[in-house]
């Protein structure tokens, strides 16, 4: 299926004249116009404006892609200042999606990790220059590292290519259960999803009908909530060539380093918020977290930092990631750490990002993503 873009490119511009369209004819002003009693009432107009504008060209998307069910929210200043869900997160009994609506979120597990390992580091439980032969044989590359892998420049010759490679970066599993002492998805309970209080997260689908390691590794309250959770995870469906929409099956249930993670855009959002805080991780640590870690042997900028993909866009960083589970959901997180502004989008079918090339490393590629950037930036 082929995408129109139905992007509006001058959308903030035309916000902001319908809001105030004196404001062009005058030539009056910002200055002169933000001393006016009536800015910040004209400003709230022209902010509820981009937002409907938002919406409707979302749901658009999100209809051309085929997408039964998709749920978003927008984080800025540490706030949710947006959240909605769109479609039905189950078809059948027409059950709607909504803000905090559970789903499988995909390779967007790895920042998870990644903050898993970067506070390992921070304490010198961790070196990102540690070979990873300490850890696991399962990387043929003797020279391969913890910084390689995170990000993803582990394969060959580590460090002279980047190639996106999401079980590779599976590897980095007995890593962070070695430097946090616990089991990987006890790490990221006790790490992030409780100190957090995201409640509508679970580490790992197997945790519905928990095996009896599992089961000693969690309180029967805990294990209850996260079946209750489960109970509510978002449907699967795949979209075939002319759109038509059917259920599909979830994909094999565990965590690792690089997927498994259910969460909801509320849940994320509040993730976000606590990265953009500076909860999780010290501001250094962040900034070498969404800084390109260097260029290619053939002098072609990595798109990766240390877990996140890394770009610019009009001269601004972008710091994001994409979630993709064939035939059965996706994700995009998008993040503008120089204005504390972050999108979250999930989906219960692929088509977040089935039709566009993200690994490759860049998400303008991505009608939903290009939509929120000319909008908002």
């Amino acid at each position: 299926m082929k995408l129109r873009d139905t992007i509006l490119i001058g959308a903030v511009a035309t916000a902001i004249l319908v809001a105030r369209p004196g404001l062009a004819t005058r030539g009056e002003s910002l200055a002169a116009f933000e001393a006016t009693p009536d800015f910040q009432h004209e400003l709230l107009g022209a902010q509820t404006l981009v937002i409907g504008l938002f919406e409707q060209y979302l749901e658009s998307l999100r209809q051309q892609a085929g997408i039964p069910g998709l749920s978003g929210a927008i984080v800025s200043e540490g706030r949710i200042v947006w959240e909605r869900g769109f479609g039905y997160q189950d078809l059948e009994n027409a059950v709607p999606a909504t803000p905090d609506t559970p789903y499988l979120i995909a390779d967007v597990s790895e920042t998870f990790a990644a903050a898993i390992l970067l506070r390992c580091v921070e304490h010198g439980l961790v070196a990102l220059r540690d070979p990873m032969r300490r850890w696991t044989a399962l990387l043929p590359e003797s020279g391969a590292t913890v910084r390689h892998v995170l990000s993803h420049t582990s394969e060959g010759e580590p460090g002279s290519e980047f190639r996106y490679d999401p079980p590779r970066f599976a590897a980095l599993t007995p890593v962070a259960e070695t430097c946090a002492g616990e089991p990987y998805r006890k790490a990221v309970t006790s790490s992030i999803l409780e100190p957090l209080a995201l409640l509508d997260s679970v580490p790992g689908h197997d945790l519905e009908q928990p095996v009896a390691s599992l089961r000693e590794m969690f309180d029967p309250d805990t294990l209850l909530r996260y079946a209750r959770v489960i109970g509510r995870l978002a449907k699967p469906y795949k979209v075939d060539k002319r759109g038509r929409v059917a259920p599909s099956e979830y994909p094999a249930k565990g965590l690792n380093a690089a997927t498994g993670l259910i969460s909801s855009a509320r849940d994320l959002a509040r993730y976000n918020a606590a990265l953009d805080d500076d909860v999780l991780l010290r501001p250094e640590t962040l900034a070498q977290a969404w800084t390109s870690v260097g260029v290619t042997k053939g002098g072609t900028p990595v798109p990766f930092g240390l877990g996140w993909f890394v770009q610019l866009y009009n001269g601004e960083q972008i710091v994001w990631h994409f979630g993709w589970t064939p035939d059965a959901f996706s994700s995009l997180v998008l993040k503008v750490p120089g204005r504390r502004l972050t999108l979250i989008l999930l989906a219960n079918s692929d088509g977040l990002s089935a039709y566009f090339p993200l690994a490759g490393g860049d998400v303008t590629t991505s009608l939903f993503a290009r939509l929120f950037l000319r909008l908002f930036l």
